[in-house]
């Protein structure tokens, strides 16, 4: 099959990419930077002709709350329009675990959103929501900083890594529109302090992480339904502290 990845670029749609063209599929990368852009639309038209497939793993530049809400809703509008006009057989999207759960985060409303466009779209699709990736640890860190001791929630939390979200979204890319979601989740479940507090431990960071019941992600408050799939989601194969031991030290 003609497979484009839209943000075929970036961390998961590098791996996505280089999953189906081991299987034998047209892979193509699509990104600004490869002259595909769909908020003006460059290059979307050509992208697209002769697909089967369109996977959508593009992110906003900005979390800024009204920005990221334009940049899902002007760039889902335009490569959902495409997709109808080439006559791609599978839309499949790459979303948020919590997105449905509507919290006070600017960035999963706005994923929200997205997902409802390509639900009204009356394409096939399919829509992988993901949990936090292990490769994000080092921001949620940074965004409980209080001084010099940092604050995470105590909620719930199974990251995953991004290897094993590509290979989800490869499973799903491959197969028959599910007209539906799908949910993947990493192997283990703990509280979201544990894991930042392990994975500053192992680079040897001094400051003190404090789990905190009452901490916030990104200016939301959680519980440990926020963040963590429903029943059945596909669970990732790669254990945090195997990632940890493969991963680049966070900038410092």
């Amino acid at each position: 099959m003609k497979i484009v990845v839209i943000g075929g670029t970036g961390l998961i749609g590098t791996k996505l990419c280089n999953n189906l063209r081991e299987l034998g599929h047209e892979a193509v990368a699509a990104a600004p930077n490869t002259g595909v852009n769909t908020i003006t639309g460059e290059g979307l038209k050509e992208a697209l002709q002769g697909a089967d497939v369109v996977v959508d793993v593009a992110n906003s530049p900005s979390f800024e709350e009204q920005a990221v809400m334009e940049f899902f809703q002007t760039s889902g509008r335009n490569l959902l329009a495409a997709e109808a006009e080439a006559g791609v057989k599978h839309h499949v999207a790459l979303s948020v675990v919590g997105s449905d759960r509507k919290p006070g985060n600017a960035y999963f409303r706005a994923k929200l959103a997205q997902e409802d466009l390509i639900r009204a779209s009356g394409r096939p699709y399919t829509i992988l929501r993901a949990t936090q990736f292990y490769e994000f640890l080092n921001a949620i860190a940074h965004s409980g900083t209080k001084g010099e001791a940092i604050h995470i929630s105590t909620a719930a939390f199974q990251p995953l890594a991004a290897t094993d979200v590509a290979a989800a979204l490869t499973k799903v890319t491959v197969g028959e529109p599910k007209n539906d979601v799908v949910e993947v989740a990493g192997p283990d479940r703990r509280p979201m302090s544990d894991f930042v507090q392990d994975y500053l431990k192992f680079y040897k960071e001094s400051r003190d992480v404090v789990a905190d019941a009452g901490a916030e992600y990104f200016g939301a408050p959680i519980t440990d339904s926020s963040l963590t799939p429903g029943p059945n989601p596909i669970v990732g194969a790669i254990k945090f502290e195997d990632w940890l031991k493969t991963s680049p030290p966070p900038p410092r």
